[in-house]
């Protein structure tokens, strides 16, 4: 099968690249830049020297790429850019997995709340948002369109929907405190980002209102099928990638057995969740690289709070690995191919 990647200069875009030249199922042809169209793969990605399989980038025109063999489209963009490309592509007749946040969120008005105007609404009705531990495997059949979920978002549903949905944990007062490598900002050169800036520092940001947020608390709702609301506190870390998540909720059940054995039910079978012994927390060292996610956690008596933590690859689990991951699902692959 023949694959696309639209936007393919980026951190996410480059890992999509290293992960789709050495899958065994399909055939990686379209690269797209607009910045790099002409250039061999090699010359904008070095490490992929003797190892490009002779590919150059390509301008990124939608109506191009539309009529291409091309069979299936990641859209490696940013918000608001995404949703133009999906709009050809879909009506191409193109599998399309945007890992933007487009198409993430199903309430429109949220959506304009909290990104600004959306430019392809009329798709978000048929678009489907995929987080392959937990969404039902009904929209490998339905899907034209899938939503990969977010890199933060990851590290926060995975942990969380099965402990709500077997009334484990409150609905209220759940506090999130997230760390991010720097890869999750982008490429882009601003001050921030700076190694001087970020090298021996960390902080806070987006407090309050990150665009994450409204992701997160609307795919809590839809699976516990009540309102939820967290306090989520991201952080930037001094580290190229990672997130390491941790989660302070009160117990409704004072059992870390039944924490366990609803995290066992739901990713028992599941190959890239790793439970981890209570007391022994997840690192960002050991996913780096990987498309998994380890979780962990611990009761603690004196204040009555579960403090759960999880750990992913921001640029793999948290963006182009579930989105190969999505891939493999769809197009009936081992769910596992070309992943580690």
């Amino acid at each position: 099968m023949k694959v696309g990647i639209v936007g393919a200069a980026g951190y996410t875009g480059e890992a999509l690249v290293k992960l789709l030249l050495g899958h065994p199922k399909v055939e990686l042809t379209t690269v797209t830049s607009r910045t790099h169209a002409g250039k061999p793969l090699s010359k904008v990605i070095p490490s992929l020297r003797g190892a490009d399989q002779g590919l150059c980038f390509v301008d990124s025109d939608p109506a191009t790429l539309a009529a291409s063999e091309v069979n299936l489209f990641f859209l490696a963009l940013p918000h608001g850019a995404a949703a133009t490309y999906a709009r050809a592509l879909v009506a191409a007749g193109k599998k399309v997995i945007d890992l933007s946040a487009d198409f993430r969120i199903s309430d429109l008005e949220t959506y304009e709340r909290y990104y600004g105007e959306h430019h392809a609404p009329e798709l978000i009705k048929d678009a489907r948002y995929v987080l392959p531990e937990l969404t039902s495997p009904a929209w490998q059949t339905e899907a034209g369109l899938v939503a990969a979920p977010g890199c933060y978002p990851t590290s926060i549903l995975v942990p969380l929907v099965p402990l709500l949905k077997a009334g484990v944990i409150s609905r209220e007062h759940i506090v999130v405190n997230s760390l991010s490598g720097v890869s999750g900002a982008g490429k882009k050169a601003e001050e921030m980002y700076l190694y001087v800036e970020r090298a021996e520092s960390a902080k806070a940001y987006g407090l309050a209102k990150h665009r994450h947020l409204a992701e997160v608390e609307e795919q809590l709702a839809l699976h516990s099928g009540a309102p939820v609301v967290i306090q989520f506190n991201p952080h930037l870390a001094p580290m190229r990638r990672g997130i390491a998540t941790t989660i302070t909720v009160p117990a409704a059940k004072p059992d870390i057995a039944a924490l366990y054995a609803a995290w066992e039910a739901a990713y028992g079978d599941s190959p890239f969740v790793q439970i981890l012994p209570s007391g022994e927390t997840p690192d960002t060292a050991h996913v780096v690289g990987t498309n998994r996610v380890d979780l962990s956690a611990v009761y603690d008596p004196r204040t009555k709070n579960f403090v759960i933590t999880s750990a992913e690859d921001n640029l793999i689990k948290g963006a182009g690995g579930q989105a190969v991951q999505i891939m493999n699902l769809w197009c009936g692959f081992p769910e596992t191919a070309g992943l580690i």
